[in-house]
């Protein structure tokens, strides 16, 4: 695994994310409450850019005792990246679908050294469906 460094911790927005491209494939780093989190762009349904979706708190609906609805508020804790292709959303801090455990972002190893952020990248055999890395280009969304 190659270990690239792809920024200062102080560059990022909190709640914030980059899109750093390589030659073949995305990887997306999000901040949320201090926290860095990192993924491969690429939603497990139909390979879309998953992690340039829409930022959202999580969805949740009130249930009360005699489980009638009380309606639907935003969560406070858990905020989801919504796919543009199909909307299929997950957890920004697990990867995961809400509704479907199976179905998850790939994580990327990501270290915080100092003020810098470091992503442990694969090697040009365990990513060969997506290529080998090359020069680092990020987007900021």
């Amino acid at each position: 695994m190659r270990q690239v460094h792809i920024g200062s911790v102080s560059e990022f927005a909190d709640p914030g994310r980059r899109v750093i491209a390589f030659d073949r494939f995305e990887v997306a780093v999000f901040k949320l409450d201090g926290d860095f989190f990192a993924y491969l762009n690429r939603c497990p349904h139909m390979g879309g850019p998953v992690c340039q979706g829409k930022m959202i708190a999580k969805v949740e609906e009130i249930v009360a005792q005699d489980r009638t609805s009380q309606g639907m508020i935003f969560s406070k804790t858990k905020m989801h990246v919504v796919c543009p292709w199909h909307a299929y959303e997950f957890d920004i801090r697990t990867g995961l679908h809400p509704g479907n455990p199976r179905a998850k972002l790939r994580k990327i190893p990501i270290t915080v050294s100092g003020d810098d952020l470091i992503v442990g990248l694969p090697d040009v055999g365990e990513h060969s469906e997506q290529g080998a890395p090359a020069d680092v280009v990020s987007r900021d969304r």
